[in-house]
């Protein structure tokens, strides 16, 4: 049978790093006293009845551990959405969790990213809209910019439409060319679209043989080689002067 979803490994192998927990966030901790940048993760959403915690996933631990290694700091969230009404409820939670991820004394509060991924992208848009100066970038990752086919989801959380809104923050989107998710990938064009006519930077990291979760399940060169590229344009974004 079949690995479940949590379950599935990595497609690098970074060395683990120390993780503490604390509430709903876990930190991996790079080496060093820091203060460090720090890169908070938001797994994707809705989760399958029944999930186990996201943290726990072989998916973000190894996202985790490969930041760490580069000196940053991972701050892996942890939430549930089960109804798209509780969304606005949902994302001032996360934004109360990057605010105590930003008070620990070995985090830099001023070097932030936030990286969302799949369904967890819709939680973007707040931060796309207007994101404080501290954050220095957003990163996407087979990134839902719209809603799937019959969800009810307030206007607040359309990454699409919050391009327009004057930030210039700038974005790193990863895009799987296989994308089977109804109406990602139209998504993810329509949001390039967007950010074009807006002129907000997008760095793109394109993954044409990679299907939703490809650094789960395309265990390919390809595939290492996108997530190296966007961590590298994560880590380009975080240290920017």
């Amino acid at each position: 049978m079949e690995n479940a979803v949590e379950q599935q490994p990595f497609v690098l192998s970074p060395p683990t790093a120390p993780v503490e927990r604390h509430g709903r966030v876990d930190l991996h901790l790079p080496a060093g006293p820091g203060p460090h940048p720090v890169v908070v993760v938001v797994h994707g959403a809705p989760l399958p009845p029944g999930a186990p915690d996201p943290r726990d996933w072989l998916l973000y631990r190894g996202y985790g551990a490969l930041l760490a290694e580069q000196g940053l700091v991972a701050a892996l969230l942890s939430y549930r959405v089960t109804d798209l009404a509780a969304l606005p409820a949902t994302a001032d939670d996360i934004a109360g969790l990057v605010e105590t991820v930003r008070a620990d004394p070995r985090v830099d509060p001023q070097r932030v990213v936030l990286w969302f991924f799949s369904g967890g992208s819709l939680l973007s848009a707040d931060w796309l809209r207007a994101a404080p100066a501290w954050v220095r970038g957003i990163a996407l990752t087979y990134p839902l910019l719209v809603p799937l086919p019959g969800w009810e989801v307030p206007p607040r959380f359309l990454p699409v439409d919050a391009l327009g809104a004057g930030s210039t923050t700038p974005v790193v989107l990863t895009r799987a060319g296989q994308d089977q998710l109804p109406g990602l990938l139209a998504g993810i064009a329509a949001f390039l679209d967007a950010a074009d006519r807006v002129g907000r930077p997008v760095r793109l990291v394109e993954v044409p043989d990679g299907q939703h979760a490809f650094d789960i399940l395309d265990h390919t060169e390809q595939s290492r080689d996108a997530v190296r590229a966007a961590r590298d344009a994560v880590i380009d974004l975080i240290r920017a002067d």
